[in-house]
């Protein structure tokens, strides 16, 4: 384990008073303060050790630290030219042994690293959670586990499993690349600032079998989409645009062995599967 120091609520707040950072519910910014708090976000992303984590929205470092501490190598990237330049002296002056590179840029934008992350660990910007964990599993097919920290209201709909009423989009679309779980939940009074949502924490671990290609991925999430666009109605009406008209929707989910009546809250991705391949 690397020599490394934690930063504490009083470091965290000298850090962003000395940048004249304040945390922006635009960018969906909550720093964590508490090191206790650090150590049991990284001990539930199960790191080996040996791993090259991806961390996405560093911030001031309080996680990135944590990691830093446990996994062979951290790449994190940031969006914010003030935040990026002060992360670089503080890794540098609290971790100086460790293995760290740091990525400006818009994580949303981003499609190469320069290393392969085996890993995802990250506290996500609330705004855009769910967009950025899709993107990097969509881009880096490396990622084997992760581990994010988002608002608890997203964190259900990620985990969720057929048949609740939360369970939607997100959760067909992590389903597809990964299974996953809630993996405890994170007290608002160790953010700063103090967040009006609780938070939660998604682990989850790549299927051992994919799937199917990018073609089929393609095809099953815009069966999810229009499923869950209007999730209301059966599956025969939900889908009749995507298949042109609502007896070829009823055919196709005949051919997949679904009943037309279904409604996609009752579908698994395989399910989902079957339909983009009986089009």
């Amino acid at each position: 384990m690397a020599e490394v120091q934690l930063l504490g609520a009083v470091d965290v707040r000298e850090l962003a008073a000395r940048l004249n950072v304040t945390p922006t519910k635009k960018l969906g910014q909550n720093f964590v303060t508490d090191p206790n708090t650090i150590r049991r976000i990284v001990s539930a992303a199960k790191l080996s050790g040996n791993e090259t984590v991806v961390e996405i929205g560093p911030g001031l470092g309080s996680l990135t630290l944590g990691l830093l501490e446990v996994a062979d190598r951290v790449v994190a990237v940031e969006i914010d030219p003030k935040m990026a330049a002060e992360l670089e002296a503080t890794i540098a002056k609290r971790a100086p042994s460790t293995d760290f590179t740091l990525v400006r840029n818009d994580a949303l934008k981003v499609n190469d690293l320069p290393h392969a992350p085996d890993a995802l660990v990250a506290n996500l910007p609330y705004n855009i959670s769910v967009p950025v964990l899709l993107h990097f599993l969509e881009q880096f097919a490396s990622i084997q586990t992760g581990l994010v920290l988002v608002q608890a209201e997203v964190a259900h709909r990620l985990a969720a499993t057929p048949g609740s009423k939360i369970y939607g989009v997100p959760s067909v679309k992590l389903a597809w690349y990964a299974e996953s779980a809630l993996a405890g939940n994170v007290g608002r009074n160790i953010f700063w600032p103090v967040p009006n949502v609780d938070s939660a924490l998604v682990y989850f671990a790549k299927r051992k079998v994919a799937l199917g290609d990018e073609a089929l991925r393609l095809a099953t999430f815009e069966v999810a989409d229009a499923a869950f666009g209007q999730r209301r109605k059966t599956l025969r009406q939900a889908l009749a645009v995507w298949a042109g008209s609502a007896a070829e929707a009823e055919r196709i989910l005949v051919a997949a062995g679904i009943s037309p009546q279904a409604r996609g809250e009752e579908l698994d991705v395989h399910q989902f599967v079957s339909i983009a391949k009986a089009k």
